[in-house]
């Protein structure tokens, strides 16, 4: 996708771009409450179960006021996946405040995404669907992040502290370890009541960054590389 097709999909489906009318305080609020209900019914039934009808009923909201908002199911559909990726990003990046090197921000980035998902289960079933419903949606959540991940990894290469591994291949690589090890361990996780996981286990996140580690550290001077096996 290009940017302006970025820009064309926040203009119609982000309540919180540039793009949208400015809301009172009670609209925001409103508008919260149809996100909220959409992220429950749609976890809930998938998309194409999901309605108009249900979600306005889900929010307690009049059915005439959600289309002051949202002009079609597949519009808030595609609000809830820019929503869930901003919050996700912002998960993320307040877990890894304050630490003091890349490897230490990537354990505490995974453990803010790990939290998120523990507490927002809807995320992945919003994003698979996004697949068939708006494949531009889908673009742009993983474009965000990985955006976020590259211009990180480029910093920590300057401060040598990852190797000269290409930065966007290692951040959709690291992005795809993150998603299936929370598939695993939190979505499908199940303690001896039936329950989900509230984070991650240490044991799993230990050694997950054992691996990453171990693929992002800087390589010993004069080591050969994939491209210099000699």
């Amino acid at each position: 996708m290009t940017t302006s097709d970025f820009s064309e999909l926040e203009r119609r489906a982000d309540p919180m771009s540039p793009h949208a009318p400015s809301r009172t305080k009670r609209g925001q609020a409103t508008q919260r409450k149809l996100l909220e209900a959409a992220e429950e019914v749609f976890a809930e039934l998938g998309y194409h179960e999901a309605s108009i009808v249900k979600i306005t009923e889900r929010a307690g909201i009049g059915l005439g006021t959600f289309y002051l908002y949202f002009d079609s199911k597949q519009t808030i559909f595609e609000a809830l996946v820019i929503d869930l990726n901003r919050r996700v990003r912002r998960s993320m990046a307040e877990a890894m405040e304050g630490a003091s090197s890349r490897l230490e921000a990537e354990r505490a980035g995974f453990a803010g995404f790990f939290r998120f998902t523990a507490e927002h289960p809807a995320l992945y079933r919003v994003v698979r669907e996004a697949e068939l419903v708006s494949p531009e949606a889908l673009h742009l959540h993983y474009s965000r992040i990985v955006a976020g991940y590259v211009e990180g990894l480029r910093r920590a290469q300057v401060a040598g502290e990852v190797s000269d591994i290409d930065p966007e291949v290692a951040a959709w690589a690291l992005m795809g370890i993150g998603e299936l090890v929370g598939a695993r361990y939190i979505l499908w996780e199940r303690d001896a009541h039936g329950r989900r996981p509230e984070q991650i286990d240490p044991h799993v996140l230990d050694h997950m960054m054992r691996f990453i580690e171990t693929a992002l550290a800087p390589r010993p001077t004069g080591a050969p590389t994939p491209e210099d096996p000699s």
